[in-house]
């Protein structure tokens, strides 16, 4: 099960091979060898090395998914999420000029996801020299790679528009670089994924549990149809493009939508009959990189609160992000049909420090006193009177009362199997595709092109699975009743905090309008030019030409 997790890792560390998988040529504009290991220039055209190669590509998807630089890419600056009291990225939340080409999270990201792409290069071109494998698993190491570098090109075009386009192995130092247009590196992806479908397992999930599929593939493929279609690269074909690519993903697998969506993210459930594709991490500190942090990241400051210490169960909370009132207030309006209010965030909190305290933001009592497993605090998600909350012998954290420090929790990604309370590497696989966001796009894409009736029946799929035992029925929406707020919405309420949102605002072009509503820390600040991410520098400083070979992108 956590094979692929770590044979991926093993050889990412041993990656600065003298073919070249640590060369960031498209990064530096010059070859950095860094060389650990002893492996020979023609390892990777035998069996085992060409698995160790592209499971080494893998292991750069762990750049992006459960990551700090990952979600503050997409969680950052929306109108659902804003920053909470701590870090020192939050002017990725709120637009400043600080968020410049230096950036760290962009340079990192470039370089990792390059080294990935030109890893999946040397895997496609040495193929060829590869004796001793079926052809068979040789097609499917292929498109693996395949996959892997059009997932790669599909962030990057979103985040920074047109790039380098690298789709043969770096062998040779070279500072010859150039910014492809947008449209070619969308026709780039395309082709890849095209390629790739056929050779991939058709099964929901790989006999090497990891390794990516078919409907993997194709369900990437629809989403990047869609985000061409509101893109300068747009054709009039994309939307209908999308709909049998994402109708296939739900028909031909056996995936389901689990009964209970609290299931989809229970811990210990990761490898379930909803998960597409998930990227892979490991309880093993040798193996598991950095680890998937994003257990830390939407937690609020319970631990110095009255009857409460740090522990695993509760989470290491680094309040980085808080809910908008948007979010709080119109997403998750409707509490008492849907329950992805209840099931998405805490609720309750029970004390594990017994002892009486002086209350700390309820101020209705003047003390508290707690016995172990007593509730300490009771989030109720609305206001009530001070006489209301002078009723309960713990403190209520009603929504008047929140702050950066203090607001609803995410249980999404947490993660009480880690060694320790202070732990920061996760280990927990981060799902990445899931099939109620196949319904979502489907839905989207059969809207996009007027079909209501088949939009409201894949939207009512994931709604009705939302609801609350007994009230599937007042979950159901009508055709009349899909709008593109609806849809908007509607994946707000399903994906929040799953590394969506941002791409989600920018490919429909509300981005800017939508923050300026809804996310007062970054509404003075966001401006049109945000729609895209600054290159970063030491990309264009070491292009031959510099800035007049590589441009920044505007404002930056």
């Amino acid at each position: 099960m956590k094979n692929l997790a770590i044979k991926m890792n093993k050889w990412a560390k041993a990656t600065a091979l003298v073919i070249g998988f640590s060369t960031m040529i498209s990064c530096d504009g010059f070859l950095e060898e860094d060389v650990v290991s002893q492996i020979g220039n023609d390892y990777l055209n035998t069996p085992k090395g060409l698995n160790d190669g592209i499971n080494a590509a893998y292991s750069t998807m762990r750049a992006w998914y459960g990551t700090e630089r990952g979600n503050n890419f997409t969680i950052f600056g929306t109108d659902i999420y804003t920053n909470g009291a701590d870090g020192g990225w939050k002017f990725m939340n709120t637009y400043t000029n600080q968020f410049d080409s230096q950036n760290g999270h962009v340079r990192e990201l470039w370089d990792e996801f390059y080294r990935g792409i030109n890893t999946c290069n040397a895997v496609i071109d040495r193929s060829v020299n590869v004796t001793g494998v079926s052809e068979d698993v040789l097609k499917q190491r292929i498109a693996e790679a395949k996959f892997i570098r059009a997932h790669h090109y599909f962030i990057l075009v979103q985040l920074f528009g047109g790039v380098d386009l690298q789709l043969s192995e770096t062998e040779v130092p070279t500072k010859e670089v150039t910014r492809a247009t947008v449209a070619t590196v969308y026709s780039a992806i395309i082709q890849d994924l095209q390629e790739a479908i056929p050779n991939l397992e058709a099964k929901a999930k790989s006999s090497d549990y990891g390794r990516a599929t078919r409907p993997a593939a194709e369900h990437l493929l629809g989403r990047v149809y869609l985000t061409k279609g509101t893109s300068e690269a747009a054709e009039s074909s994309d939307f209908a493009n999308a709909e049998p690519l994402l109708q296939s993903v739900i028909d031909n697998y056996g995936l389901i939508l689990l009964p209970d969506f609290a299931d989809v993210y229970a811990f210990g459930n990761e490898i379930n009959d909803e998960v597409i594709y998930s990227v892979q991490y490991t309880r093993d500190p040798l193996t598991n990189g950095g680890g998937n942090n994003a257990h830390v990241f939407f937690l609020m400051e319970y631990d110095v609160q009255p009857g409460m210490i740090r522990d695993t169960e509760n989470g290491r909370p680094f309040k980085r992000y808080r809910p908008t009132n948007y979010t709080l207030d119109v997403i998750f309006a409707e509490r008492e049909n849907d329950s992805r209010y209840k099931k998405s965030y805490r609720d309750a909190f029970l004390s594990n420090r017994p002892g009486t305290y002086n209350t700390t933001f309820d101020k209705s009592k003047e003390t508290v006193t707690f016995a172990q497993g007593d509730t300490t605090m009771w989030l109720p998600g609305y206001n009530m009177s001070e006489a209301e909350r002078a009723q309960y012998p713990y403190q209520v954290l009603t929504p008047e009362l929140y702050t950066e420090r203090l607001f609803p929790a995410l249980r999404k990604h947490m993660d009480p199997g880690r060694a320790d309370r202070t732990q920061f590497e996760g280990g927990r696989d981060y799902i990445a595709m899931r099939l109620a966001d196949t319904y979502l796009l489907l839905a989207e894409s059969q809207f996009r092109q007027g079909k209501m009736d088949l939009a409201a029946e894949n939207l009512n799929m994931v709604r009705r699975r939302a609801a609350f035992p007994g009230k599937e029925a007042e979950m159901e929406i009508s055709a009349s009743d899909v709008t593109f707020e609806l849809i908007t919405e509607e994946r707000a309420r399903e994906l929040i905090g799953e590394q969506t949102r941002w791409l989600d605002l920018k490919r429909w072009g509300i981005l800017v309008e939508r923050v300026k509503l809804y996310n007062p820390q970054g509404a003075p600040n966001i401006q049109d030019f945000h729609t895209l991410r600054p290159i970063p520098q030491n990309q264009i400083d070491r292009a031959e030409g510099n800035a007049s070979a590589f441009p920044q992108n505007p404002g930056y």
